[in-house]
């Protein structure tokens, strides 16, 4: 789930805003007062680091991409200068009477697990000495396939048809001739489409991939990471986490089913990887993604940690230790706008976006 959608004017103003910050020099300043008056934990939600030289080709979904290599590379030296970058696994041991966190703590995470991840970001990752937490969904590291989300954004944006019926969201339009406007569409839709329950999710995507014949295969621009990518991963030091087997949101699962997806992912990840799994993260991940049965059932199932997509920041020395909030990390943001997002969530950082119906 990515936080931007329309920002509006807010988006400009904070982006202001804080490069007369950064150009003052007094961000640093602001973090260590912050630091006097609350003691929290940050965590970063990233999906995909991309590199797009041609973005109006590119027919998945651009709001996934969260920052390019070059703009990955500097939030990371950043987090390493300024920051003390953990893992969750930390979290959980301070947390269990362990080790105490140290000073502004930051976990990096990454949601979907997209081999860009592997190929982009880990490499930087390593070389900075950064950990990060990466939440993939274990049966599409097995077939290979996108998943369905990516999928219906793919066939709104690359399908010759003319026109789309949703008659599940009261949709019958033409589709509009441009790849820009048709993102915008597919954007608008997919948004409805998570206000549904899972089964008819899987009904209106399977009904139009059958009407324009375009059955969900694997495809070069929408990966996910191999077995042997996670297992290198985790050898060098990076956390592997669970995004549940099928991406699918949890709460909108019957509980029989929802609790499999829990507990199935684990089994699969813990199977396949020589360390055990014990983080989670909701799939799509806002307030209609998880409810107290699906926090349960991770509980159940042995995870100590799970993240939601709620933004914000976590108090320490007791947060919410099965909802824990994420600040999303977006492709517009510049260099002044993340190290003031970091420093100061509350006004730089992104507001959550709650879905109606």
């Amino acid at each position: 789930m990515a936080a931007t959608a329309a920002l509006g004017d807010g988006g400009g103003k904070r982006q202001r805003l804080a490069r007369w910050f950064h150009a003052g020099g007094v961000l640093p300043g602001l973090q260590r007062v912050r630091g006097l008056l609350r003691r929290d934990l940050r965590i970063l939600a990233y999906h995909r680091v991309l590199d797009l030289p041609e973005p109006e080709r590119f027919s998945f979904d651009l709001a996934l991409v969260s920052a390019s290599s070059a703009q990955f590379r500097r939030q990371m030296e950043l987090v390493r200068r300024r920051f003390s970058p953990v893992r969750l696994e930390d979290v959980a041991a301070a947390l269990d009477g362990g080790p105490p966190l140290p000073r502004d703590p930051v976990v990096v995470t990454f949601d979907d697990g997209y081999d860009d991840n592997y190929r982009v970001a880990f490499p930087i990752l390593r070389e900075l000495g950064v950990p990060a937490t990466f939440f993939v969904s274990t049966g599409h590291i097995d077939d290979g396939r996108p998943y369905a989300y990516d999928w219906l954004v793919h066939m709104i944006c690359s399908t010759p048809a003319q026109r789309i019926a949703l008659p599940a969201l009261g949709v019958d339009r033409t589709l509009p001739p441009g790849l820009p406007q048709r993102r915008e569409l597919a954007a608008t839709l997919l948004d409805r489409i998570k206000t549904l329950d899972d089964d008819a999710q899987a009904a209106l995507i399977a009904a139009l991939e059958a009407e324009w014949d375009l059955p969900r295969r694997p495809h070069p621009d929408c990966r996910p990471m191999s077995w042997d990518q996670l297992r290198q991963m985790q050898a060098e030091g990076m956390e592997i986490g669970s995004h549940g087997v099928h991406h699918r949101m949890l709460a909108k699962l019957p509980r029989a089913v929802m609790e499999r997806e829990v507990a199935e992912s684990k089994q699969a990840l813990d199977r396949e990887l020589p360390l055990p799994v014990s983080v989670l993260s909701y799939p799509v991940g806002g307030p209609d993604a998880y409810d107290a049965a699906v926090i349960a059932a991770v509980r159940h199932s042995g995870y100590r940690i799970a993240c939601s997509y709620v933004a914000g920041t976590n108090p320490l020395p007791a947060p919410p230790r099965h909802a824990l909030r994420r600040l999303p990390v977006e492709r517009e943001m510049d260099a002044p706008w993340f190290s003031a997002m970091v420093t100061w969530p509350e006004v730089f950082g992104y507001p959550s976006r709650l879905r109606s119906g």
